[in-house]
């Protein structure tokens, strides 16, 4: 891992007309909005429905993993996928599957059956992950793709809040939901039919795809897949683990309740920030360009999550911090997600980054699934020294390697000067 995040591209990646580029972010964009309303819409709904046909919870819990291992399934082959088919062709495909998956909600109550439509509807999220945010960093422009990237990530983080409030408002186990859901879908389908022709990836015969180009991606870049699965295990994983901190500390159950939000919060207002900083060119100059600059911001971030992450004894004496320290975990989780993703972006173009994205999409749900399986097992063994042990098990190497590489950067800098 002694290596930089990412080796420099043998030849620069081809831009889009800018046109073309604006009205495929725009597609993207809405797109990916209205089908991710329409899913955090239609998860709480269709656990309800379990719950209120006397299924048990830990039948719910299954079903709602089997939408997560339909993403892992589909992840490692959306390289080969969309080698075959085409980028827009692929993305048509994974905006359709929701739509004929959620119409099998519609018809029958048969619990085999909506098993397979969650795993098909996971595997079709999967794949979209993986192309949208490709598409998304290869076309935007140069000059303003951390500021592109930070948008679409924050973006995409409001539909977590407003799937789930929507729901609220109609019904939580209202039959209209379901309709409502169907809508939104085919309104994101709509957006992907209105992307425009993408031109053809330049390595879209030569590049590895599958299994085989998912292992060369992650042993050509360790350290920034590294950085995605921390990112995954701070911002999305122990997000859902939260609650049950703030009941470890003595929190009521309302106000353990609102770290999720706290986390939340933070990631929304601090991934936008730090893709528009990445696009300073003050900051490029003095750190030897925009990798170096990256570089520099990922440190920061990890440092900020090392630091949150160190006052975790103090919390338990003023549970008023447990919400400053979610805000942090958040934000510097989703940051170092999201310039994980710009760094990529601005690397690898065509099929080539499609499997890079594939990784990082894997690392980041790897540390996802493993925080709160982890995380609530040492909060019910060990709260006191297992659960902060962990986490700094987690974020410590996270920030030593990214402080190695800076400064490698820096000292590469200084030997050219």
């Amino acid at each position: 891992m002694s290596g930089p995040l990412l080796p420099p591209p043998s030849t620069p990646a081809p831009a889009a007309p800018p046109a073309l580029a604006r009205r495929g972010l725009w597609a993207i964009f809405i797109a990916t909005f209205c089908e991710l309303v329409g899913y955090f819409m239609l998860m709480p709904w269709l656990l309800l429905q379990l719950k209120d046909g006397g299924e048990s919870t830990a039948l719910a819990g299954l079903f709602a993993a089997s939408g997560w291992v339909g993403v892992f399934f589909m992840t490692p082959f959306a390289s080969a996928i969309t080698q075959r088919l085409g980028r827009r062709p692929t993305l048509w495909l994974s905006a359709l599957i929701p739509v004929v998956s959620t119409t099998g909600f519609l018809l029958t109550d048969a619990l085999p059956v909506w098993f397979a439509c969650e795993f098909i509807a996971g595997a079709a999220s999967g794949l979209r992950w993986v192309l949208a945010e490709a598409v998304v960093a290869e076309f935007a422009p140069p000059h303003q793709r951390g500021r592109m990237v930070g948008l679409f990530e924050t973006m995409v983080g409001t539909t977590f809040v407003i799937g789930p409030a929507l729901l609220a408002l109609v019904g939580p186990t209202s039959p209209v939901a379901l309709w409502i859901v169907l809508c939104f879908l085919v309104l994101g389908l709509l957006g992907s039919l209105w992307i425009p022709r993408l031109p053809a990836a330049a390595d879209a015969h030569e590049a590895r795809v599958g299994l085989h180009g998912v292992w060369h991606a992650l042993r050509a870049h360790p350290l920034i897949m590294t950085v995605g699965f921390v990112g995954g295990f701070f911002e999305s994983g122990l997000t859902s683990i939260l609650p049950l901190y703030g009941l470890a500390l003595g929190m009521g159950a309302a106000a353990a309740a609102l770290l999720v939000s706290a986390s939340g919060l933070g990631s929304a207002l601090m991934m936008l920030p730090a893709g528009m900083a990445a696009d300073r060119p003050s900051l490029q100059q003095r750190h030897g360009g925009e990798h170096g600059a990256r570089v520099l911001i990922l440190h920061a971030c990890a440092l900020i999550t090392l630091l949150a992450t160190v006052l975790i004894p103090f919390v338990a004496g003023a549970p008023w911090l447990a919400a400053a320290v979610a805000f942090v975990w958040g934000g510097a989780g989703g940051s170092l997600y999201t310039l994980a993703m710009i760094d990529i972006g601005s690397r690898e173009e065509g099929i080539t980054l499609v499997n890079s994205t594939a990784v990082l999409v894997l690392s980041y749900t790897l540390g996802g699934v493993l925080a709160p399986a982890l995380g609530a097992a040492m909060l019910d063994w060990a709260p006191v020294i297992g659960f902060p042990a962990l986490l700094l098990a987690v974020a410590g190497p996270g920030w030593w390697l990214l402080r190695r590489e800076h400064r490698r950067l820096r000292s590469g800098r200084r030997g050219r000067a």
